[in-house]
């Protein structure tokens, strides 16, 4: 059972940080939120796993609520918005092969920095906290390298992604955390369709590098 466990929940967490990668590659915003939502639906199923592999009945709960928030209500959301704004691709800011490169580079560093600090820590705890730590560095590069505000919005759901699972691996996690980081998650997508809605109906672009001219408008 110990193989059994550590050898899902690798693959699980694994397709989770493939499609943090294909998420920093993508350049049209439709196929972004198919990838996050393929990666909410990973994080459920991952949750739901740690579930039965630790004996907590309330990791069920927090799968389920990955599985409704991230998995459907989020996608949901912002292809909304989408449709409601315009617009069906986002610069890349960076192009796909040095993206890709410095993407791994930024895993190659969070397994430097995970696997020491989480020694003594169950092996399973110790994968999960470095794979949570690359996908949450992914995210970090994918801000930092659009200019689209909702290719932003999907590096930081992307990001939160990557806490809930840290949170799903550790034992003992009280439910309370996961609940609140999910609450958290939904006012963020709020937030951002609706600046990116006021965004579109003030400058006519959601590409956040206008905003510089903009700096010091009253209006």
């Amino acid at each position: 059972m110990g193989t059994l466990a550590y050898d899902i929940a690798h693959v699980l967490g694994g397709a989770m940080l493939l499609c943090s990668f294909l998420l920093l590659s993508q350049r049209r915003l439709a196929a972004l939120i198919w990838l996050l939502a393929a990666q909410g639906l990973l994080l459920a199923m991952a949750a739901g796993w740690q579930g039965y592999a630790q004996g907590a009945g309330h990791l069920y709960v927090s799968a389920l609520i990955a599985l409704v928030a991230k998995g459907v209500a989020i996608p949901w959301a912002l292809h909304a918005a989408i449709r409601r704004i315009g617009g069906a691709e986002a610069d890349a800011g960076l192009h796909t092969m040095p993206a890709l490169l410095l993407g791994g580079a930024m895993v190659a560093l969070a397994i430097l920095v995970a696997l020491p600090v989480s020694t003594g820590s169950r092996v399973l705890t110790r994968e999960d906290l470095a794979i949570a730590l690359s996908i949450l560095l992914l995210g970090l590069l994918m801000m930092c390298s659009r200019r689209h505000a909702l290719a932003q919005a999907a590096g930081l759901l992307s990001m939160e992604n990557a806490l809930m699972l840290a949170a799903v691996g550790a034992a003992g996690m009280p439910l309370v955390v996961e609940i609140s980081a999910a609450g958290l998650v939904l006012v963020v997508t709020a937030l951002a369709g609706l600046f990116g809605m006021r965004m579109r109906e003030h400058v006519a672009t959601l590409d956040t590098g206008v905003l510089d001219t903009h700096r010091g408008d009253p209006h």
